[in-house]
């Protein structure tokens, strides 16, 4: 049986499928200033540790997505990316919802994540979904200017 979550603006989210990764790859590129391959995309979505949930529409046109790994009781939020013309409306809530659901069908009680502390976006999604500061990285995202930017290191409870 196939897993779907509703999301809006008409769209549903389901796990991703290997078929997926050039999708993927082009989404993560549009989002960040150092974009993963669609190699290392293919590479994840083949693996059971790493689910990947899209946002897309009847078509299976991909607005954005989703990517998890799975470690025993816990989970990471490897990546999270939205198409420009898909972005605040809501997807990035719906998506992190859809995996909190599927999660909670699993042993896994904790996730955490890292996002750059100047991405106010994201950090107020982040923060509206129950996830709180535990941590920094100094020097952890890389910028086109050379420089590096801290990640805030952020958790939450599934419960």
């Amino acid at each position: 049986m196939m897993k779907l979550w509703m999301a809006p603006a008409g769209l549903h989210i389901e796990p991703a499928r290997s078929s997926d990764a050039e999708d993927l790859a082009r989404l993560h590129q549009q989002g960040f200033y150092r974009g993963w391959p669609r190699e290392e995309f293919a590479s994840f979505l083949a693996e059971d540790a790493t689910p990947t949930y899209i946002a897309c529409d009847a078509k299976r046109r991909v607005a954005g997505f989703a990517m998890i790994r799975i470690g025993g009781d816990e989970a990471e939020l490897l990546t999270i990316a939205v198409d420009t013309k898909w972005r605040s409306k809501r997807i990035g809530t719906a998506l992190l919802r859809a995996t909190f659901a599927d999660l909670m069908m699993s042993p896994v009680r904790r996730m955490f994540l890292e996002v750059d502390e100047l991405n106010a976006a994201a950090v107020k999604l982040y923060t509206r979904e129950g996830f709180a500061q535990v941590g920094t990285r100094k020097g952890y995202y890389p910028k086109a200017d050379g420089s590096a930017a801290t990640a805030l290191v952020m958790a939450r409870d599934l419960d």
